[in-house]
């Protein structure tokens, strides 16, 4: 097998513009997303004066949408003695050195993607004519391997800033798709464009916020697809302060509509909204402080298959359900899904006199304790919250199931200030302001004026083990992994 490359930056333009212009299936945009540890393997062998290949393990979800979502589980790379022939602009491997990856593909139902080098910063990480060949030669071994009919490749070249990539999925019926962005999540977490991709422009309303972290970064925001679960409180505060930051794709799920009580709380809300969707209270609000915001709203239960799925397009989730149930699907979705997934919760102490005043918010990242391994959810309360009303009050009547609680205090300062301090992490996220590694929890104590963080790690065994190699597993059937109301 012979491997090339340097096709000219021209070509490649009018490549991804036929492309873009036939993308079969519906697929809308295309997003590869890598941990830490594989985008660092990745950096590392892209800086190698000599071409290197190997085969990305990944997983696969699809949107309701048409978006696709490439999850990076492993890299493993061709051995030292496959290598017949290994130059800066060329490589010859013989098959015994993508076969074994292949075989572990298969065995984790997972797809193997077919990734090489372009070296030396500068380098166009585009196929050249001898890739193309590569891939006529092996495309269909991937895919019988692999059992679907993708085939997908990866170039990667160094740049400044990290690296450089191009990519394809390519399907049996002989359509193909760019792979437009890669998402790295870790501690830091990074979106880069595909190479030759055109920066957008950014608005001059935004120039204070780019005096403050940079151009690169506001365009991280303007790119970013985000999901907002609850538009309460703590959601309508956060999705406000998204859109004034520069978000322009919104996703917001809440199942509930306005009553009285909500209006002291809910940004953009006012009396006449009473009894509306808060959903639609949001969008309402959020679309005249920027008529440009992309944003879909589903006035469903997130603890539905059908609601969970409308978060696969995101690229980072906010949890500000108040619910155990949901924080049980979006803990696993930070899992199963690669999606960030930053949670928030508010608890008031005291009828009628403030005793205790506390926050929290909750970063899953891969690697990091779920919301379970934290005890932050109480399981039995989710699995009632599950049932219908007729199903809780007769386990409730027979002692089998907690009973729920009332309606608790909530004041406005405080679900903006837990609001705030999440929106925070994001940003932190994104700039590296601050010390390393980063907490995944941060706790408000207000009444004390304390403020402490934390970093757990998952219990052994658990899903959100590395060992249990549930990272990145993609949208299998059953969803998550876990069982649907109605399913």
């Amino acid at each position: 097998m012979a491997v090339g490359h340097r096709l000219t930056a021209k070509l490649l333009r009018l490549d991804q513009k036929r492309t873009a212009q036939s993308r079969p299936g519906g697929i809308m945009i295309t997003t590869l997303v890598l941990t830490d540890p594989i985008f660092e393997e990745l950096e590392q062998i892209a800086r190698l004066p000599v071409e290197t290949a190997g085969v990305l393990l990944a997983g696969i979800a699809r949107a309701p949408n048409g978006d696709m979502r490439l999850l990076g589980r492993a890299m493993r790379w061709v051995a030292q003695d496959a290598y017949l022939a290994r130059e800066g602009d060329h490589l010859s491997i013989a098959s015994h050195g993508y076969v074994p990856a292949l075989a572990e593909a298969e065995s984790l139902g997972a797809i193997p993607i077919w990734f090489h080098t372009h070296p030396g910063v500068g380098s166009h990480p585009t196929p050249s004519i001898a890739d193309r060949q590569v891939d006529q030669d092996i495309a269909d071994l991937f895919r019988l391997r692999s059992g679907t009919d993708l085939y997908i490749t990866l170039i990667a070249s160094p740049s400044d800033g990290g690296v450089t990539f191009t990519g394809e999925v390519n399907f049996g019926e002989g359509g193909k798709v760019s792979i437009d962005r890669l998402w790295r999540v870790g501690d830091k977490w990074q979106l880069t464009n595909a190479f030759n991709s055109e920066a957008p422009q950014i608005p001059a309303i935004f120039d204070r916020s780019v005096r403050a972290f940079g151009r690169d970064v506001q365009q991280t925001l303007g790119a970013l697809r985000i999901g907002i679960v609850g538009c309460g409180g703590t959601g309508s505060a956060v999705a406000e302060q998204l859109v004034r930051l520069g978000v322009r794709h919104l996703s917001l799920i809440d199942a509930d509509t306005l009553t009285e009580s909500n209006v002291t709380r809910v940004y953009g809300s006012t009396p006449a909204e009473v009894s509306k969707p808060k959903t639609q209270i949001s969008r309402n609000h959020l679309m005249s402080i920027a008529p440009d915001l992309e944003c879909q709203t589903v006035a469903a239960m997130v603890t539905l298959e059908r609601t969970a799925r409308e978060l696969i397009s995101c690229d980072v989730v906010f949890g500000c359900t108040d619910d155990n149930a949901g924080r049980l699907v979006l803990s696993r979705l930070s899992t199963f899904l690669v999606t960030p997934v930053i949670d928030l919760g508010v608890l008031l102490g005291g009828d009628g006199a403030l005793a205790s005043i506390n926050g929290r918010v909750t970063t899953l990242l891969p690697g990091s304790a779920c919301l379970v391994c934290r005890d932050r959810i109480d399981l039995a309360r989710a699995q009632t919250e599950l049932r219908t009303p007729e199903e809780r009050i007769r386990l409730e009547n027979e002692g089998y199931a907690p009973v729920l609680g009332g309606i608790e205090p909530a004041v406005v300062t405080f679900t903006t200030s837990v609001a705030s301090a999440a929106i925070n992490e994001l940003l932190e996220r994104l700039i590296g302001f601050g010390p390393t590694p980063r907490p995944t929890e941060v706790l408000f104590r207000w009444h004390e004026r304390e403020i402490s963080t934390n970093i757990a790690k998952p219990r052994p065994g658990h899903y959100c083990d590395p060992e249990s190699h549930k990272t990145g597993k993609g949208d299998g059937n059953p969803f998550l992994e876990q069982a649907w109301p109605g399913a």
